[in-house]
Formats: C-alpha cells, structure tokens, sequence
C-alpha cells in the first residue's frame, strides 16, 4: 500500500481530514495547501506550535498601515470589543468551514478601509468579493454597528464609540492575523490563535467533520 497522495511512500500518519493514512512528506508538503486540515490534527497542532516558535516580525512592508499608531492602553481600553469581533470570527468559522486565516484577513481589512473613510466623513464601502469573506465581513460589521448602540444608549452620546476607534481596533486584529499565519492557502493558525485565547462557550457548536469520502 503506498500513500493515496504521492502513490510512492509508504502511508503512515492518519489524516484525520482525509479519512486515511498519508505519508510523512506529504503530510508536511500539503498540509493546509491541497488538504483542508482539522483544527484538532496532532500533527497541525505541532506544526503550528512549531512555527509560533519560529516565526518571525512582520516586515515593514508586510505591517497593515504601518502609519496609524496606538497605543496599548487604547486597546485595552476597548477590549471588550476586541473580544466580540474575535467571537464573531470563531462562530463564523463554524458556520463556514471553508473560511481560513486569508479570508479574515480579507474581511479586516475591507472593513478597516470601510471606517477609516468613515472617519473622515467619508462613505465608501467595499466588500470582498469572495462568498466567505463578504459574509465573515457583515457579520463582524452587525456586531460592532450592535455594540454602538448599545454604548450610545449607556452614555447618551453617539460618538462614543468612533469610526476611528473602530478602525484602531480592526487594524490591531489585522495585525495579529497576519503576524500568525503562515500564509498557506487553507491556513488556519490565526483562528487557532484566536480560539486559544477566546474560547466559545461550551454550549457553542464543535467543528464538523471534513472527511474527503472517495
């Protein structure tokens, strides 16, 4: 028997996204690129454990808006919003499997451009174009127009909380995102990230099986 993948290497590591054994190489070589892994995979999870270790800064030129600045205590200030549009990312991710980190990425960063012109005074809206992307987009777009709302209502100003702070905040995220990905195709490590540090409830739906039938 030789691996379903390559036809060539013995197949030894169960691929819990496939429904078989591969092989060692082929694991490594397509993983998150031709095979859409499982978050809970031992071996992604080292992978990903691996590279967090390894991995390197951003460069200059690969930091989202390296001219907007802030400073920690802004985010901390405003972390309750942070933690729901991390919320809304995860139970987006469940509804649509095929939503990986280049699609968050996508989302964020529409939607920063979408308030930062806001701020301005400015409406200019331009979702992506991807089906996943578009929705993860609206979703994250409803909750913070909810979390205006209900900040307007327990202040009594509706400036409270700004298109420019909205802004910050999309920027922050999409800075980690794209800090801890690692930009293959069907990359999950940034929802990984996010799911280790803002767990969902335990009555929240579970990852569904992604078993590839032959």
């Amino acid at each position: 028997m030789a691996c379903p993948i390559c036809e060539k290497r013995p197949p030894k590591r169960f691929c819990p996204a496939k429904g078989e054994k591969i092989c060692s190489i082929c694991c490594g070589k397509e993983r998150e690129v031709t095979i859409d892994c499982l978050s809970d995979c031992s071996y992604l999870i080292a992978a990903h454990r691996h590279e967090a270790e390894h991995r390197k800064p951003l460069s200059s030129q690969d930091f989202p808006y390296r001219d907007i600045a802030f400073s920690p205590d802004f985010v901390n200030e405003h972390w309750p919003v942070v933690r729901n549009i991390a919320g809304v990312i995860l139970s987006c991710q469940i509804q649509n499997q095929d939503l990986h980190d280049d699609g968050v990425s996508t989302a964020l960063e529409s939607l920063a451009e979408t308030y930062r012109t806001l701020g301005a005074g400015i409406y200019y809206e331009r979702p992506p174009d991807a089906r996943v992307a578009r929705t993860l987009y609206g979703q994250i777009d409803e909750s913070v127009q909810h979390l205006r709302k209900q900040a307007a209502e327990q202040t009594g100003f509706s400036s409270s909380l700004k298109e420019s702070d909205i802004f910050r905040l999309l920027v922050f995220l999409l800075r980690i995102c794209r800090q801890e990905t690692n930009g293959r195709p069907r990359s999950r490590a940034f929802l990984g990230f996010l799911r280790s540090r803002f767990p969902l409830p335990e009555s929240a739906p579970k990852e569904m099986s992604r078993i590839i039938m032959p």
